[in-house]
């Protein structure tokens, strides 16, 4: 009798057990974290199917692969004027069991997010606002960089970091673009400039070319050659007869075209 209610007894512990007890599956790119009464276990769990006991072991499951923060933050700048910032990192815990137990579950919050916020503030509380714009490739090499230092030790490694988005104070883009308009109208009257000049040296060398020409005419034609032009012009004329004399002087000679009288009609006799 005693053996049957001792066989019941463990019966019904083992079945208060079971009913007690769970499984947890831990898939690929993440790790399992167990603790037995209240202690971390050093060693993270692989991928796979684990027991998950409460109080005598509970598993956590992180995720290890490659994770996305992305914040809009307004930085002051080194003039004290508010830059607006859009940034994302690239990130993953590397270091999961020594993270859960100096940080815990929210170590993005707690670690990660303020030390970003920290990171731009250090950065750009040293420049200027135009600075910033014409180095926005420097900004992210620069807060990246400095992002790594701090978190290293934390367990997280810093994958990239990115600069998405830059907005600036409305009196700051103004200011620019008013720049940028008297900057155009600068190039656009250089480019006139440039082009008047240029218009100018080609004029001046048509007249050198004019000039030089006349020159070469007026020492090269003699006076024989412009009687010989004269006289090749008047022998186009159909009219005019060249008589060549004995002093080498020409005489002209203007033929008249005969007039045709018309034909007088005899009038009938009455």
């Amino acid at each position: 009798m005693k053996q049957l209610q001792l066989f019941k007894r463990a019966f019904f512990i083992t079945i208060l057990l079971v009913s007690a007890t769970g499984c947890v599956v831990v898939e690929d790119g993440t790790v399992g974290i167990s603790k037995s009464f209240g202690n971390i276990n050093d060693t993270a769990l692989s991928p796979g199917i684990h027991a998950n006991i409460p109080l005598i072991r509970e598993v956590e499951v992180w995720n290890i692969k490659t994770q996305r923060l992305s914040r809009k933050l307004d930085i002051p700048s080194g003039e004290g004027l508010i830059v607006g910032i859009e940034t994302a990192l690239l990130f993953r815990p590397v270091e999961v069991v020594d993270l859960r137990k100096k940080v815990g579950p929210n170590y993005i919050l707690v670690v990660l997010e303020s030390t970003l916020i920290n990171t731009f503030r250090e950065v750009i509380g040293k420049q200027r606002v135009e600075d910033l714009i014409k180095n926005q490739e420097k900004l992210t090499s620069t807060a990246e960089e400095l992002l790594r230092v701090q978190l290293k030790g934390r367990g997280i490694e810093v994958e990239q970091l990115l600069v998405t988005g830059l907005r600036l104070p409305p009196k700051v883009k103004d200011a620019i673009e008013r720049k940028l308009e008297s900057e155009q109208k600068a190039l656009q009257k250089e480019f006139e400039l440039k082009q008047a000049t240029k218009d100018a040296e080609i004029e001046v060398a048509r007249a050198k070319g004019v000039a030089q020409a006349q020159e070469i005419i007026s020492s090269t034609i003699s006076d024989s050659y412009l009687q010989y032009l004269w006289i090749s012009t008047l022998n186009q004329n159909p009219n005019v007869i060249y008589v060549a004399t004995e002093a080498n002087m020409p005489v002209f000679r203007t033929m008249q075209t005969p007039t045709v009288k018309p034909p007088v009609t005899a009038k009938p006799k009455s």
